[in-house]
């Protein structure tokens, strides 16, 4: 027994599934998929993988939260003994070895309760969304904030913490991490391979729902969290006002008393995108790209805090923002 269950969470990720579960064949005590209402062959490609399968009820709206959620209390009623819980998404193909680094991470560190590796994105060369996720997840390692949807985390720590909060559409691994580090628990990302990642973005659209995403999650954690002493993401969703609505409210203004001078303000944005490019780290290409993109999207991050709060000034729940 090794003590570690896994939770694959996933939607019609066909081949992206049979590679994730193919990948999980060693190593582990059980494998709970939950599928959030596939319309292809998912469900019976699980259950031909020997992954318990569990659909959520659909008269409940999906998250990869709730899912999550409902995956380790399946998990751990079929696995009492459950020490680790590894949670996957169904895009994503684990790395040969990861279990054992990460859970013999966890062994010899006992204030750490969750831990997380390199993600990769499997196809960089494809589209330059493809590569922007893959430059976003080259994050430092050692002590960090927070975690992606892939992590292995202690199953006590996280069942003591309350889970994920079910009703989030984007953002819940970062908020939970708040939350384990109130209780005195640390998160940790180690220089190892964990998992690649198969994004399938190809079209500005999709990378355009994914950036209203981030800001519908800025504007939620910074709700939740950004009047403690982490102040979380309140940084991230000023900037996206700023950048995304007040100077170009204020280049109207501009404009308006001063007339087409007051345009030149927007010259900021193409000297933001110099600064960010030139204290890249990477190839000057993917330093250009990753800055134009970063200034861009701040337009769709001020959007998706929008969406957050007239949902949540009208007492309705936001709708899942997908970008596949």
């Amino acid at each position: 027994m090794t003590g570690i269950g896994v939770v694959v969470i996933g939607r019609n990720e066909g081949a992206r599934l049979a590679r994730c579960l193919a990948s999980l064949a060693v190593g582990v005590d059980r494998l709970v998929y939950v599928d959030s209402g596939s319309t292809d062959d998912s469900v019976q490609l699980a259950h031909a993988r020997g992954a318990e399968v569990l659909a959520l009820d659909l008269s409940i709206p999906f998250t990869a939260a709730r899912a999550r959620n409902e995956g380790f209390a399946c998990l751990r009623q079929q696995l009492p003994q459950l020490r680790y819980v590894q949670f996957v998404d169904g895009d994503c193909e684990v790395a040969e070895g990861w279990l054992a680094q990460a859970r013999a991470f966890l062994d010899e560190h006992p204030q750490v309760a969750v831990v997380c590796g390199r993600r990769r994105e499997r196809h960089p060369e494809r589209s330059v969304y493809n590569l922007l996720c893959d430059l976003e997840w080259d994050t430092p390692v050692g002590e960090a904030m927070a975690c992606g949807g892939d992590a292995l985390m202690r199953a006590e720590a996280f069942a003591a913490a309350g889970g994920f909060r079910a009703g989030m559409i984007a953002g819940e691994e970062p908020e939970l991490c708040v939350r384990l580090r109130a209780q005195g628990w640390k998160i940790w990302r180690l220089d190892g391979e964990m998992t690649l990642h198969d994004a399938a973005m190809t079209r500005f659209g999709q990378w355009w729902r994914r950036s209203l995403r981030a800001g519908h999650a800025f504007a939620e954690g910074a709700a939740l969290h950004g009047s403690t002493p982490e102040r979380h993401w309140r940084r991230e969703s000023r900037r996206a006002w700023w950048w995304g609505l007040g100077l170009p409210l204020g280049v109207v203004a501009a404009t308006l008393s001063c007339g087409p001078w007051g345009a030149s303000l927007l010259l900021v944005y193409p000297v933001q995108v110099t600064r960010l490019a030139l204290r890249g780290v990477r190839s000057a290409r993917e330093n250009w790209l990753q800055a134009t993109f970063l200034v861009l999207g701040k337009f769709p991050e001020m959007l998706g805090q929008v969406k957050f709060l007239l949902s949540r000034l009208s007492g309705s729940r936001t709708a899942l923002i997908e970008y596949k």
